[in-house]
């Protein structure tokens, strides 16, 4: 076991030792912390939202403006240009990970890899930032989101996997995490298991309903609405559906009625779909929520006391930037640069949808209705022939052909915004912060550094690399010397069976229930299981329990 500790420990060394940058200083710890991500955002799209406000007479800053403190380098473990998956996998675990990585070790990539990787560690989920605080601390914790809950962002703050997109992985273990709170989207990826966890754990499940949503008092509680992702908050329904902000407001409510205090990560998720798409009104609109969202979380923390807040961007997407070739962009007036983006009242996405499913004629008044635009002849017949194209992939609209791809490029030949890619980009990204005694990370961190700020405003008293060790040890070697064997479920699902003497341990993949002799007990953690080395991940604890039960 000592050589177990050992490997472990070894395990995130090249995270702790990556990256020199400006973190330094000693930092108090605080009660709650907030980490605020609006995927995908680059510097450009502050300033042009803050532009859209001063045109439309909303104020001249944004609410994140006052806190706005350095930048961060981030990136993939080898690859500047990061994914979302392994990036915001690195703000919660401090390990630098491969494209689809969701809080695991990375596979070694010799001659790309930008930091050592140890190829024996391959697959060993790695312990975050939410785990260490519900674990360690007896901290509630929340995940509030606009995509569908198993998506990258928040997945890598509450699971783990080496690909992002396999949810059947990815969705029970969110849920056996007994999460205080999980606002979003993705009623389609709730199973009838995870809803039976719910009901044995006391966590109330409300579906597609504001009502009992704004009703809620205490948690634990999962609200989720739509079958995957929130619309755009553009085209959103306001009548059925929550604002990211108003999300925010009550998950704080709820988590804060904690004695231990919280932990709670907010993600303004559709800015990156929208930047995708090079929707410039998508991304203006998108960012203006989340920025909602931030000020209801500074205001929070303001009053509090004791509240630190992080609010920072997992990468760059589309090289999005006011201004383009072919105009003088120095005589350019406020309304040149924001007259026609202010007018438009649908995404690209929404516009799309009101296209669809009205009858061909309708479609030149309805964009003249929705965006202003007088359709030229060769635009109309271009967008007849997209009717009824649409992407399902968000990452491929620009290149699908799709109606909304045409919408959008119509759309932004109104205005004076460019695009350099419908992709990530690797340009370093915004930090703001805020902690009511001034630690604050400052200048230019990476992302390991980032990870390291939030254990230490935590308070955490041992590094993450120890709950790794104690939570996600190979079976081989916590079950050495007994006899095992990983078999299929009646469900179709793995499970590891351990037996020995006259008893019997079995634990299901991706569940933190498993059974002693049939009956139940909380693992604590979730048990990972990977395919890849047909190997599960659980606590070393186990071996103990099984010992006494055998006595």
């Amino acid at each position: 076991m000592k050589r177990l500790q050992l490997s472990i420990l070894m395990l995130l060394a090249c995270a702790f030792a990556f990256g020199q940058g400006q973190y330094r200083k000693p930092v108090k710890p605080v009660k709650n912390v907030i980490v605020m991500i609006p995927d995908g955002t680059t510097i450009d799209v502050l300033a042009a939202a803050r532009w859209y406000q001063v045109y439309n007479g909303l104020g001249t800053s944004l609410h994140v403006d006052p806190y706005l403190c350095g930048l961060v380098k981030t990136h993939s473990s080898n690859a500047p240009i990061g994914d979302s998956a392994p990036t915001t996998s690195c703000y919660m675990t401090g390990q630098p990970q491969r494209t689809g990585n969701v809080s695991i070790y990375p596979l070694a990539d010799p001659g790309r890899d930008l930091c050592p990787v140890d190829p024996a560690q391959a697959y060993r989920p790695l312990a975050t930032v939410l785990e260490a605080a519900k674990m360690e601390q007896g901290k509630a914790v929340g995940l509030v989101v606009t995509c569908e809950f198993p998506h990258a962002t928040p997945a890598d703050c509450s699971a783990h996997y080496y690909d992002r997109g396999n949810y059947t992985a990815i969705a029970p273990q969110m849920a056996a995490q007994n999460l205080d709170v999980m606002f979003g989207g993705g009623n389609d990826f709730v199973t009838g298991d995870m809803e039976r966890h719910f009901a044995d754990h006391g966590i109330q499940y409300i579906k597609n309903d504001l009502s009992a949503f704004r009703a809620v008092e205490d948690g634990p509680v999962w609200a989720l609405f739509g079958s995957r992702e929130f619309p755009y908050d553009l085209d959103r329904d306001t009548a059925h559906l929550p604002s990211l902000e108003e999300m925010t407001r009550k998950a704080l409510q709820v988590l804060s009625q904690d004695e231990d205090g919280f932990f709670l990560m907010v993600e303004g998720s559709l800015v990156d779909w929208a930047a995708h798409a090079n929707d410039a009104a998508g991304i203006i609109h998108e960012f203006l929520a989340f920025d909602a969202a931030v000020g209801a979380a500074m205001d929070f923390a303001r009053r509090d006391g004791n509240t630190a807040v992080v609010v920072l961007p997992d990468h760059g997407n589309s090289g999005f930037s006011i201004g383009r070739k072919g105009i003088d962009y120095d005589v350019m007036s406020l309304e040149q640069l924001f007259g026609a983006v202010s007018g438009y009242r649908a995404t690209s996405y929404g516009l799309e949808a009101l296209l669809n499913a009205e009858q061909p004629g309708r479609m030149k008044q309805l964009v003249k209705d929705y965006t202003g635009i007088d359709l030229t002849d060769e635009e109309e017949t271009a967008l007849l022939r997209a009717r009824g194209i649409h992407a399902d992939n968000y990452m491929e609209v620009g290149e699908s052909g799709s109606l909304q791809s045409v919408l959008a490029s119509i759309m932004n030949s109104r205005t004076y915004f460019g695009f350099t890619s419908d992709g990530h980009t690797g340009e370093d990204v915004f930090l703001a912060a805020y902690h009511p005694q001034g630690d604050v990370p400052m200048g230019l961190n990476t992302n390991v550094e980032i990870n390291r700020y939030l254990c230490d405003v935590l308070g955490l008293d041992e590094p993450l690399c120890n709950l790794t060790g104690r939570i996600f040890a190979k079976h081989t070697e916590v079950f050495e010397g007994m006899k095992w064997s990983v078999r299929t479920a009646e469900d179709g699902s793995p499970e590891l069976v351990v037996k020995r003497g006259r008893h019997e341990l079995r634990v299901p993949a991706f569940s933190s229930v498993a059974y002693l002799d049939d009956t139940p007990f909380d693992l604590g953690s979730v048990a990972v299981y990977i395919d890849k080395n047909d190997t599960f991940y659980l606590p070393t604890a186990l071996a103990e329990k099984l010992e006494k039960r055998n006595l």
